[in-house]
């Protein structure tokens, strides 16, 4: 009678090594999908690092999280004589632009301007941006004396505008009694730095 081997098929440990594993695509690491199968994580970017989905998913290769760097800075300055006396707010003339790179980004505003005020009188000023007052003085610019005022105005706002679309901040001011307001008095400018900040 005959005898027959009987063998059982499988890999046993070790068995298999580098030089026999099927050729892939430089950079691409193994990984698992939902069914627990082999499969490639396709290669990243240059400056990309490998982020986790949570079990069930396959991992990918993102962009590094980038919180608090600053990533671009815009200025403009306005240097034409303006005078006022409106208690309602009027434009002033600085105007600033600034196109956020991500929605999560925020935008720090930084102001320096200054004005001279008659009779008695306060200047209170705020930042709009496309509309959208992000900030407004609590109190007025110079003190309640009688004659001619002189003053800085240093503003400063941290926005969020949830956008990629070009904004645009303004500054505006109102004259708290109706009394002459004057800014860039002879051609003095004022300036806008706006910068925006990784979320």
């Amino acid at each position: 009678m005959a005898l027959t081997k009987i063998i059982t098929p499988g890999i046993t440990d070790d068995d298999v090594t580098l030089a026999k594993m099927a050729a892939g695509t430089d950079g691409n690491i193994i990984s698992y999908d939902t069914s627990g199968n082999p499969v490639a994580v396709a290669t990243g970017s240059v400056g990309q690092v490998l982020t986790s989905a949570g079990a069930g998913a396959v991992p990918s290769f993102q962009a590094a999280a980038a919180g608090g760097k600053l990533l671009q800075v815009t200025y403009a300055t306005y240097s034409t004589e303006k005078t006022f006396n409106s208690t309602s707010y009027v434009s002033l003339g600085l105007v600033g632009t600034i196109t956020p790179s991500s929605t999560s980004s925020k935008i720090y505003v930084l102001i320096s301007a200054q004005g001279t005020c008659d009779n008695n009188d306060n200047i209170q000023m705020k930042i709009d941006r496309n509309g959208t007052s992000v900030y407004a003085t609590n109190g007025y610019f110079m003190s309640n004396q009688s004659g001619t005022m002189r003053s800085n105005f240093p503003l400063m706002a941290l926005d969020s505008p949830s956008s990629t679309s070009e904004r645009t901040y303004t500054l505006y001011g109102l004259s708290n009694g109706g009394a002459t307001v004057q800014t860039n008095e002879a051609g003095a400018p004022t300036s806008i730095t706006l910068m925006e900040i990784a979320g």
